[in-house]
């Protein structure tokens, strides 16, 4: 599994993203690019502490089973549900949310495990720094399929 804190890897994975253009329609899906972008940010906050979300009741249902197949799983599939956190309807502006996020993936690099958080995720619960890593590159990968990248 490609990792985030390996250098290439995660070079690789901005190019992809740079290859995105502003107006790109998704495959499928509502976001536009901007929206996207914006998106794809708040999970890398997460798993860093800098956005604190509550356990939901159903991550406290069914987290632990759902944490077995999503990460075991090769992709995420279309269509999954999103946490109203992590909706940005008012980003419009591609360029200015690509820079934050490659900003953003470049703090999660720079930080590496010791900057992950040791709170549990609000819907998988308790996540091992291998399991965060996995997490976001398989969320970040999902995106940029949905954008043909």
């Amino acid at each position: 599994m490609p990792s985030l804190f390996s250098r290439p890897e995660l070079d690789l994975l901005i190019t992809r993203l740079e290859r995105i253009p502003a107006d790109q329609r998704p495959l499928w899906g509502k976001m536009n690019a901007a929206q996207m972008f914006a998106h794809c940010r708040a999970p890398l906050r997460v798993a860093t502490g800098q956005q604190k979300l509550k356990r939901s009741l159903a991550g406290w249902l069914f987290g632990r089973l759902a944490k077995r197949y999503v990460l075991r799983s090769r992709e995420f599939g279309r269509n999954l549900p999103t946490d109203p956190s992590f909706l940005f309807a008012n980003a419009n502006d591609a360029q200015k949310e690509l820079a934050a996020l490659i900003d953003e993936l470049r703090r999660f690099h720079a930080g590496g495990v010791a900057g992950l958080t040791k709170d549990p995720h609000p819907f998988f619960g308790q996540l091992a720094p291998d399991e965060w890593d996995r997490l976001q590159w398989k969320h970040l990968d999902h995106h940029l399929r949905q954008f043909g990248v």
